[in-house]
Formats: C-alpha cells, structure tokens, sequence
C-alpha cells in the first residue's frame, strides 16, 4: 500500500502589536473554509487539516499554503498566529471556551487543567494496513516518540516567564487523565475495550478523550502522533512527519519477523524519556531508547536515523530528513532560539519571531518594540539558524 501522511496543527491568535493572545479565533474563521480550518475547545486557537500526502514535498507545498492562507485573515482583522506549544505572553483569564457543547462539558469538569489548555500541538497521521496492526505498533512505537518531542520543541515561556522547560506544553498537556505512554495491547478489540472502560468510568467522556502520545484514529485508517508541540518552521513538522511514516514502517515490518517482541513490559522509563525531553530540548541529554541511559541528543538522533534509514530510502526521504535533522540539532530546537530572541530585546520579540516563521519568513533583527506584557526572561546562549531549503522527494 501507498504510505501517507497527514497532518493537524494548531496555531494561537494573538494581537498582531501588542503579541498576547486573543479570543478571536471566530473572526479568522469565518472568512476560511471549514475543513482546513477549524475551531478548538480555546477561542484564542485555530487548527488547520492537511490533504494526504505520498510525498513529503507535498506535505510541505500543503503546509504553507494554508499557514499563508491563514496569517493572511488574520492580518486584515490586525492579528497573528503563531505555530509553538504556548504562546509567550497572555492572560489565562482573558480567553475564554469555543461556544460548544462539549468543550463547555469539558471546561465545567476539568476547570483548571481546562482553563490552561491555552497550547497547541502538531498531529502526524500516518496510513496504517488495518487496527489491529495499528494498536500492536502502540507499544513499538513509544520509545521513540520522545526524541520527536525534542525536536519539535517551541514552548519555554508561559504566561510572560521563563519556566526553564524546551516544552512547557508538555507539562500540561499530561495533567490530563489519559495523556501519556499508551501501554500494550493485543489486537484492536482489547484496545476499544479499555477505551470503553475509561469512558464507563465517567473520568472521560468519549474516546476523542483519549489523548495518549500515539493513537489509533476513531475516524480514519491511521496511526496518530501527539506528543509534538506546534511547529513555527513548516519544515520541522514535514521532517517530523517524515521521521514518524519511517518509524511506523519500521516497527511493522519488525513485527512481521518470527519471534519479534515489541515491549519487555516496563513502561515506567518512558514517561521519564518523555519529561526528559520536553526538560532539555536538544540542549542537553535525552535517554536513549536502545540502552534507556542519558545521551546527548545529537548521539540519540543518530540512533534514530540509522534505525529508520531503509524505511526512509524506501519513500525517497532519506536525504532531505537526515539533512533536516542535522540542521535542527546543530542549531537547537526552536525553544533555544526564542530565548535566545527574548534576550536580545524581550518576549515581544519571540512572539514576532513565532510569527514570522509561522508564515514561511526568516525575519531579520529589527529595532526592540515594547509590550506591557513583556518580563525579562532567563535564557540559554545560542546560535543563530540558518535557513532550510525543503528538496523534492522525488
């Protein structure tokens, strides 16, 4: 079968001057089309949809049309969006629930998890031969979902300060009851049958509410990627994408040989890899899924790549991924860099910085505007990134 991929992002909407968020989600949407574009339980956030892609080029032209598409209704009603985890500055209070039914459920029983649910993830979706496969690739897949959170990482500051994390979204999105490792289980029936517990249990209230680290889709022949957080840079989401088609590949075809085992059992380590991860960023050491010890992150994207190599030559992705990762590791995750631009001027700067990247441009430096909201922010030193040119997959 022809392996395709897909992708959800979710953006903030933020004033366009002063850079904090706003609860005018509506107003862009309602000069888009449904389907692309579409509301979130937060009215300061907006997702968009992907057509399926076999290429990863595709993927890419696909990404950009609609980011574009999207800073453009924004700029006519004077606002931005912006593709990361959190958004730098804003109020908790000063957003309020999409008028729905169901968001309205879920602000009234979670309250503050709900209240702060103010972030934004980029969701991969990749084709799958059937469920049953797909929930059997749940458990393969785990160890190696957080070195995609590390380099998906865009989310250090929170409300105006500094939390000291490369993915504060990371933190917490796993207050909810069901985000996390997904654990193992035998075929797609055991999978629904614990689903239908969770939601037996009254402590979730459909299965959109389960919101492991990877899923099998409710509505489509496909594995689901969650932990990553939104992605400024198009190109750090279709290297993403890239990386986790190969990584589902890889761990089916395994699961095809005699003898394979996907899972020792113990599931404890990774959601220390994943806390790990969303902590350092790619500024420091991760745990490595082969030998579950710290290693640097450029030593565990190296494992990585050798593992997914055939898969990746399979689709005609080795070149760009392998070079896409390298670039990123080199030049730090995207949390590095808005510290390193909150430095320089303030957090008004990060959010400008979000901005411009979020639409396709490498924005250079420019004289320091100022925002109430703005706080001086603790930051790591980093380089300044250069640019990637995404090459055809062909």
């Amino acid at each position: 079968m022809t392996v395709r991929v897909g992708v959800e992002e979710e953006f903030h909407v933020v004033d366009r001057e002063r850079g904090s968020l706003v609860p005018r989600a509506d107003v862009l949407l309602d000069g888009l089309p449904g389907g692309t574009y579409t509301r979130e339980m937060a009215r300061s956030i907006v997702e968009t949809n992907s057509e399926v892609h076999a290429s990863l080029e595709g993927l890419h032209d696909d990404l950009l049309r609609t980011r574009r598409g999207l800073d453009a209704a924004a700029a006519r009603h004077g606002l931005a969006v912006i593709g990361a985890g959190t958004a730098p500055l804003g109020r908790v209070e000063a957003v309020d629930v999409t008028p729905d039914a169901r968001y309205r459920a879920m602000a009234d029983e979670y309250r503050r998890v709900a209240d702060e649910q103010l972030i934004c993830g980029a969701q991969v979706h990749v084709d799958v031969p059937d469920r049953d496969s797909a929930v059997r690739a749940l458990c393969a897949l785990g160890p190696w979902l957080p070195p995609l959170l590390a380099l998906s990482a865009s989310s250090p500051f929170w409300l105006g300060s500094d939390t000291g994390y490369a993915s504060w979204r990371t933190m917490l999105w796993q207050r909810w009851p069901t985000a996390g490792p997904a654990g193992c289980f035998r075929d797609a029936a055991e999978y629904d049958g614990a689903v239908a517990g969770l939601i037996r249990s009254g402590v979730i209230s459909d299965a959109g509410m389960i919101y492991y680290d990877v899923r099998p889709s409710a509505h489509q022949g496909t594995l689901e990627l969650r932990v990553c957080d939104a992605c400024p840079r198009p190109e750090t989401v279709v290297m993403i994408a890239g990386l986790f088609r190969a990584l589902v590949t890889d761990v089916l075809a395994r699961a095809d040989r005699p003898g394979y085992r996907a899972c020792d059992g113990r599931h404890e380590w990774l959601r220390a890899a994943t806390w790990r991860a969303a902590r350092s960023g790619l500024e420091a050491e991760l745990i490595d899924p082969e030998t579950r010890r710290p290693a640097p992150a450029a030593r565990v994207m190296g494992t990585l790549l050798r593992r997914l190599r055939p898969a990746l030559e399979e689709y005609g992705d080795w070149e760009l991924v392998r070079d896409l990762v390298a670039r990123t590791v080199a030049n730090g995750s995207t949390a590095r860099r808005l510290r390193a631009a909150a430095a320089r001027e303030d957090l008004l700067a990060a959010v400008d910085l979000l901005a411009a990247e979020t639409r396709g441009e490498r924005p250079a430096r420019k004289p320091a505007r100022t925002s109430p909201f703005a706080r001086a922010a603790r930051v790591l030193p980093t380089a300044e990134p250069r640019p990637v040119r995404v090459k055809s997959t062909e």
